[in-house]
């Protein structure tokens, strides 16, 4: 069978099952994910094993060792797995919930009711616990999904596949509702993201390239950020123990993180006082610094930046740092450099602090909190499948609601429009 038929053929059964998903009740979801966990549990050393050839096959095609330690499925890493099952089966069923219910003035009700996507692709790259994490959200919103692993990873995504299958016999469910893509030719992507007849959204999680590629040849919706270039901005009207505490945080908790600060803004009137300890305690922690004329001017040792700086998503101790007039040239820079993805303002000035929130165009933004918490398990979603920078549909990290839509619902008694 040829990548092109075998990915219709996917798309086929994916949408077929996602009709049963649709109708499936909350009950018989959770069970699913108790089954997939039961699974995963009884099957431990097969998985070993499978992930064990996968790294085996990465030492010899020389894969760097940050992703043959993405790909391992160590036994922690699957007890997390088996507990991600069961966090996401206690999370409130986001389907068939009504909303905004109410009378017209012609008599009928009006209201709003959450429904599944449908179909969801999902492209990802090295960490075969991803194939769990999306499946479970997944299957909690009453998705169908198409799951395209990385090649590096593909015996331990079989493997996890046949753990989700088997779980969802058990419940009498489809086992087409979660199709992992068996196949490593890359041209499946290709033919992934142009199934518009059978998948209603994608999803990619890797590297900028992988979903820049997505972005523009995809034919059907896709759920995405590019890049992470998150800011603090440090306010005149700021507590500066706050503003350290924040600004270390944001950059030093995790560098390769898309939620991680990469430039930190200042304002003029209290750069003197709150940029010489934080560049000490940057130093402290290796991390790079590359300044404005205005900061060097403060703190020569500071690299100078470049006007690529500004708009750099490092993923790595490398810091910018810019002294901004003002509150307006603060927000001026996030919005011409940032990307739309998180960004933070310090400061004890209420009006300021809302006109941060009201003026700059990003899905997460914050007052006194560091950039960090931009995550779905911070913000009480219990898991994501991604963070959109998108302003349609889903914006922000993306949890079981943002995989469901909602569809105009309404209720009459032998109403007619007159």
């Amino acid at each position: 069978m040829s990548v092109k038929a075998y990915m219709a053929d996917l798309g086929q059964r994916a949408r077929q099952a996602s009709s049963t998903m649709a109708a499936a009740t909350t009950e018989t979801k959770n069970n699913a994910l108790a089954a997939i966990a039961e699974q995963l549990d009884n099957t431990r050393e097969q998985l070993r094993q499978a992930n064990g050839e996968d790294l085996e096959s990465g030492r010899a095609n020389g894969l760097e060792p940050a992703l043959l330690d993405r790909l391992e499925l160590t036994p922690a890493r699957i007890d997390d797995m088996i507990e991600g099952l069961r966090q996401v089966a206690a999370l409130p069923d986001p389907c068939g919930e009504v909303t905004d219910l109410r009378y017209r003035p012609s008599g009928i009700q009006v209201g709003k009711m959450r429904v599944p996507l449908g179909v969801v692709g999902i492209i990802y790259e090295s960490r075969p616990n991803v194939t769990i994490d999306a499946a479970s959200l997944c299957l909690k919103s009453g998705n169908a999904t198409i799951l395209r692993g990385g090649s590096e990873a593909i015996n331990s995504n079989r493997a996890i596949a046949g753990c989700i299958a088997r779980g969802l016999e058990a419940v009498n469910l489809p086992a087409d509702a979660v199709q992992v893509v068996e196949t490593t030719d890359r041209a499946a992507v290709g033919e992934l993201i142009t199934l518009a007849e059978y998948v209603d959204v994608i999803v990619p999680r890797g590297g900028k390239g992988l979903i820049e590629r997505i972005a523009r040849d995809a034919r059907v919706s896709v759920i995405k950020h590019l890049d992470g270039i998150c800011h603090v901005y440090i306010d005149d009207a700021a507590d500066l123990a706050k503003a350290h505490a924040i600004a270390l945080n944001a950059k030093t908790h995790r560098y390769g993180v898309c939620n991680a600060m990469e430039t930190l803004l200042v304002a003029a009137s209290v750069a003197a006082e709150c940029l010489p300890p934080l560049v000490q305690a940057y130093g402290d922690k290796g991390v790079e610094l590359r300044g404005c004329s205005a900061t060097r001017e403060l703190l020569p040792q500071v690299a100078e930046a470049t006007a690529a700086d500004w708009s750099t998503e490092y993923l790595a101790p490398v810091l910018a740092i810019r002294v901004v007039a003002d509150l307006e040239a603060a927000i001026a820079h996030i919005n011409r450099y940032g990307s739309r993805h998180t960004d933070a303002i310090v400061t004890e000035d209420y009006s300021r602090a809302r006109r941060f929130l009201a003026e700059v165009d990003s899905s997460s933004v914050m007052v006194n909190a560091s950039t960090r918490f931009a995550d779905g398990f911070e913000y009480g979603l219990g898991a994501e499948i991604g963070i959109s920078t998108d302003k349609i549909h889903a914006r922000g990290p993306v949890g079981l609601e943002g995989l469901t839509s909602q569809k105009w619902i309404v209720f009459g008694d032998g109403h007619i429009r007159q």
